[in-house]
C-alpha cells in the first residue's frame, strides 16, 4: 500500500516537472535583434566574434532571443556602428570603441591606448578593476551600454614599403593607423589615416597610404598586405591589447528580461575568450608563412620607440588638461596598469623571458 502511494506521488511529481518546463519556456518572450559589425565576413575571427555571441545567446534562450549579425557595409559603414546603435537603427553593434575618438578621446580606453596594458591586464581592468563600470558611465551619454566581446591580443606595427631606420624616415609618411596612436605619430611628422579594414588593401595598393597597420599575421596575410609592402614591423606599441566591444542601445537593453541580459553578458565573455585564443593559436603559423614568402620582419628602432613613448605622454597630459571625462578614466586606468606592471615583472615576465631564451637556444 505504501509502495503504491509512493509511486503515485512520484508519478505526479514527474508529470509536474514535464509540464513546468514548457511553461517556463513559454514565459520567455520572442526577441529579434540586429547587430551590425565593423568587420567584413572575410575576417573570420573579428567578424566571428559577433557570430559566436549570437549563437550562444540563441542556445541559452532556447532560440527565443535571436541576434542577426550583419557585416560592415550591409546596414551601415564599418565606422558608423556606434551611430547606428545610438540612434536605434539597430539594437546592437560589434566594434572597436576607439574608432569613435573623434567624438571623445575617452572611447579609446575600451580598446587600447599607446603603451597601455597587455591583454590579460586589460581584461583584469575591465572585469575586476572597474573598467566596465567606468566605460558604461561614459557610454550612457551616447545612449549605449557596452561589454567586452573580443580581443586581438598584442598587435604588429604594420607594413611599410621602406625601412624605418631613424625618426626622419617617419616624416611625411602617410600611415593607416587606428585610434589614439594617430595623434601620437602626428607629433613626429606622420600623416595618420583612419581607414576601415576592408579598405586598407586598395589604399596601400594605390599609394593613398605609404604604410598600414591592421592586427597581426593571421588577418594581415588574409588581407594580402605582404603583396604590396615587404617590411613588417613590431611591436604595435599602441595596441599591447586591443579589446572589442559589443554595444547595445540602452533603451533596448533595459527592455530585456534579466535572464536575457545575463545570457548576453555570458555570450560576450565567451566571445572575448574565443577571439584571443583563436588569434594566439593561428598567428604563429601565419607569421612563419609570411616570412617564408619573403616578408622582412623588423623591430622598430629604439629611437623611434622612445620618441613615440614621449609623444604619447605629452598627448595624455594635453588631453587630461582639456577633457575631464578622459582624465577621470585615465587616472584610474593608469594606476591599475602600473600595479599590473609591477606584478607581471615579478613572475610573468621573468618566466616568459627565461622560456624565450630557451627558444633562442633551440632547447625547447
Amino acid at each position: 500500500m505504501q509502495r503504491r502511494k509512493f509511486l503515485k506521488a512520484a508519478g505526479i511529481g514527474a508529470a509536474a516537472s514535464v509540464v513546468a518546463a514548457p511553461a517556463i519556456a513559454q514565459s520567455m518572450p520572442e526577441v529579434k535583434w540586429r547587430m551590425t559589425s565593423s568587420f567584413p565576413k572575410s575576417l573570420d575571427t573579428l567578424f566571428g566574434g559577433a557570430e559566436v555571441l549570437s549563437k550562444r545567446v540563441a542556445e541559452a534562450t532556447d532560440n527565443k532571443f535571436q541576434i542577426q549579425v550583419f557585416a560592415a557595409g550591409e546596414i551601415v559603414p564599418a565606422l558608423q556602428v556606434l551611430d547606428a546603435v545610438q540612434a536605434g537603427t539597430v539594437q546592437a553593434g560589434h566594434t572597436a570603441s576607439y574608432y569613435y575618438i573623434g567624438k571623445d578621446a575617452a572611447f579609446a580606453f575600451a580598446t587600447a591606448l599607446p603603451f597601455g596594458p597587455n591583454t590579460r591586464q586589460h581584461n583584469a581592468w575591465m572585469y575586476h578593476g572597474g573598467g566596465i563600470g567606468l566605460m558604461n558611465e561614459f557610454y550612457k551619454d551616447y545612449n549605449v551600454i557596452g561589454l567586452p566581446a573580443g580581443n586581438t591580443g598584442g598587435q604588429m606595427g604594420g607594413w611599410f614599403r621602406k625601412e624605418i631606420k631613424t625618426l626622419e624616415d617617419l616624416k611625411g609618411l602617410k600611415y593607416r593607423i587606428g585610434g589614439f596612436a594617430g595623434q601620437v605619430v602626428s607629433k613626429l611628422g606622420v600623416v595618420p589615416q583612419q581607414i576601415a579594414g576592408g579598405e586598407i588593401y586598395p589604399a596601400l595598393e594605390k599609394g593613398t597610404v605609404d604604410a598600414a597597420e591592421w592586427v597581426g599575421p593571421y588577418d594581415d596575410e588574409k588581407l594580402g598586405f605582404n603583396k604590396i609592402a615587404k617590411f613588417y614591423y613590431y611591436p604595435g606599441w599602441w595596441e599591447g591589447s586591443a579589446g572589442l566591444t559589443a554595444m547595445f542601445n540602452l533603451a533596448e537593453w533595459q527592455k530585456l528580461p534579466k535572464s536575457y541580459q545575463a545570457a548576453l553578458e555570458a555570450a560576450c565573455a565567451e566571445s572575448n575568450m574565443w577571439m584571443i585564443s583563436k588569434y594566439d593559436a593561428l598567428n604563429p603559423a601565419a607569421l612563419r608563412k609570411l616570412i617564408a614568402g619573403g616578408t622582412q620582419l623588423r623591430g622598430f628602432p629604439r629611437e623611434v620607440m622612445e620618441a613615440c613613448y614621449d609623444a604619447a605622454q605629452q598627448l595624455y597630459a594635453e588631453t587630461n588638461a582639456k577633457n575631464p571625462k578622459f582624465k577621470k578614466i585615465y587616472d584610474q586606468w593608469r594606476d591599475f596598469r602600473n600595479s599590473q606592471l609591477e606584478w607581471f615583472r615579478v613572475t610573468e615576465n621573468s618566466f616568459d623571458q627565461y622560456m624565450m631564451s630557451k627558444s633562442r637556444e633551440k632547447k625547447v
